[in-house]
């Protein structure tokens, strides 16, 4: 069987990302897996996996990757770094026409790269394959936990990008002394809010039904996990028809404030898509009987659907305050300030442990298909560009690289 060289480049992207495409030992696991395929790994100095880690295990570690028929990244590479005529994985953030990312495109059809988007893989059904949503969540929900603790004066959490790994950062979770009667909400039921999950399910709190949450009290910290159809409704009768929202959301108004006035802390972990609904709005962040005191905003759509959400924050400085009758950012120890948490990049965060966790998606489901075969075409339909030219399902962008400049 013919060789098949796949090469893990060194991340040149500013700031710097910690994390890697596969840890050291799963590169060893693809060449045990199928010995016809070779994993080489460039040197970097960033990675949270050493390069004395990869050298261990037997991974050649040139700095010329040309060689190699596949290269894998994790965030944009840098137009320099690019290898005329070869297969490339990574997150280029092109498909939605973002603009910071035109001349990127257009550089890689230039240099006549086959470009498969980790975002473009996709079942049938329209599901990802893969993806680092589940450590947004799990990181997420952490902070908005820690956010919690500051804002109350209750508890101190180590930040989570000091921690060694998720192991150290879960077992802070210990510290936390959460009030009897706190409830927290949140929303959105995929990766990113099954990560959140993770991350509730070791606090002491109790999931409850969404008329309990809304309508009793109780003595224990209680949360409710809820769906488009729980917040969203249809104007006209409050009803709610999955494909028809989807098709259309225009007729749907959000029902999400009545657990605003309830709820202690809000994770939003949700999927929102430009002409759906607002889940609450500025004059519902004045009204009386407002009581969310810290919102995660893990989704960070900023400012639209979530108003208090007025810009991203960095890992580094990961909380600030909104003043609810204002509008301004504050100091998220004001009374009148609702604590926002929107960091955006939470993955990096914990760069090892998700690493590890795409690593393991990117063997198990997408590899497989490229050295094995793809019967249901699910790598081509990610294939954003090939010999030179945008593939058919991805022409709509022609006009968006033809402006473009690098």
């Amino acid at each position: 069987m013919e060789k098949l060289r796949i090469g893990v480049i060194r991340e040149g992207k500013v700031p710097p990302d910690k994390r890697v495409p596969l840890s050291p030992q799963q590169c060893v696991e693809i060449m045990e897996r199928w010995p016809h395929v070779e994993v080489l790994v460039q040197p970097s100095p960033i990675r949270k996996f050493q390069d004395e880690e990869y050298a261990s295990l037997g991974i050649q570690m040139p700095e010329d990757i040309s060689h190699c028929d596949i290269i894998l990244g994790v965030k944009e590479v840098p137009i320099k770094d690019l290898i005329p005529g070869k297969t490339f994985l990574f997150f280029s953030h092109t498909y939605k026409k973002q603009p910071y990312n035109a001349g990127l495109l257009k550089a890689i059809i230039d240099k006549k790269i086959r470009l498969i988007d980790y975002e473009l893989l996709k079942y049938k059904a329209g599901n990802r394959l893969i993806g680092f949503g589940r450590y947004a969540g799990i990181v997420g929900c952490y902070n908005g936990w820690r956010a919690l603790g500051l804002k109350l004066g209750k508890y101190e959490l180590k930040p989570a990008n000091l921690c060694d790994d998720r192991v150290e950062m879960e077992s802070q979770l210990k510290k936390a002394i959460l009030p009897k009667n706190l409830k927290v909400v949140l929303t959105g039921m995929g990766r990113v809010g099954h990560g959140a999950r993770e991350t509730m399910s070791l606090l002491p709190i109790k999931e409850v039904n969404k008329e309990d949450f809304l309508n009793k009290t109780f003595d224990e910290p209680v949360f409710v996990h809820l769906d488009t159809e729980d917040y969203f409704k249809r104007a006209s009768d409050l009803g709610y028809d999955q494909e028809e929202f989807y098709a259309d959301p225009s007729n749907y108004v959000s029902v999400f404030p009545e657990y605003c006035n309830v709820a202690d802390m809000y994770v939003a972990c949700h999927y929102w898509a430009d002409g759906s609904p607002h889940f609450f709005s500025k004059e519902d962040l004045k009204s009386p009987d407002w009581k969310i005191k810290v919102i995660a905003d893990i989704s960070c759509d900023i400012e639209i659907p979530i108003p208090t959400t007025l810009r991203p924050s960095k890992i580094a400085d990961p909380i600030y305050g909104v003043d609810r009758f204002e509008g301004n950012e504050t100091d998220f120890h004001n009374p009148n300030a609702v604590a926002v948490m929107a960091v955006d990049n939470l993955p990096c965060e914990l760069p090892k442990d998700a690493s590890e966790g795409f690593g393991r998606e990117l063997i198990d489901k997408v590899l497989k298909l490229l050295i094995e075969g793809d019967e249901d075409d699910i790598i081509l339909r990610a294939t954003e560009t090939d010999q030179g030219a945008l593939t058919a399902k991805y022409s709509y962008l022609q006009s968006y690289v033809d402006k473009a400049n690098y």
